[in-house]
């Protein structure tokens, strides 16, 4: 009948998507506050970087944009235990602004990235422990997978790589 997927369809109904797919480094450590109730918040500062050659000079520019990166709960754990600064990550999230009022009554904003999936990309050749990749929390990835796709258990399964 017609040809649109279900994501284009879901688009066209909604009207609208909020995502953005970063890849870039650490600036800082995570710094954690935690919270009454066992909740936790990480905020860190991404960089990611553009280059490209001066056609007066001859000369590569690098351009760097920084982005205010923020995890929650089990997401903010796991930051604050594998990644330090310097480190290259993918991350997946939406934008949010946040206003407030300063002490001399000026209002500001920021525009912080809500992490919902991640993946290190920095080899950790050091550690024991495989940090965990995204949202799923707790589960060993193997399981996951098997949940996601409905497969058998991963001694049943074949070493194809597809």
């Amino acid at each position: 009948m017609n040809n649109i997927s279900i994501n284009e369809q879901f688009f066209i109904m909604n009207g609208t998507i909020n995502k953005v797919i970063l890849i870039g480094h650490l600036g800082d450590n995570v710094k954690m506050h935690y919270f009454e109730g066992g909740n936790s918040i990480g905020r860190f500062p991404l960089a990611t970087n553009d280059s490209y050659i001066s056609k007066q000079t001859g000369e590569r520019i690098v351009n760097t944009e920084w982005h205010n990166i923020v995890v929650r709960n089990k997401l903010a754990e796991i930051f604050e235990r594998y990644a330090k600064k310097g480190d290259k990550v993918y991350l997946e999230g939406r934008l949010k602004t946040r206003r407030w009022t300063d002490d001399t009554g000026r209002e500001r904003y920021v525009t912080e990235i809500y992490v919902t999936e991640f993946t290190f990309l920095t080899p950790k050749s050091s550690q024991t422990a495989q940090p965990i990749e995204n949202q799923q929390e707790e589960k060993p990835k193997e399981e996951i997978s098997n949940q996601e796709t409905g497969s058998a258990t991963p001694e049943e399964e074949d070493d194809l790589p597809f």
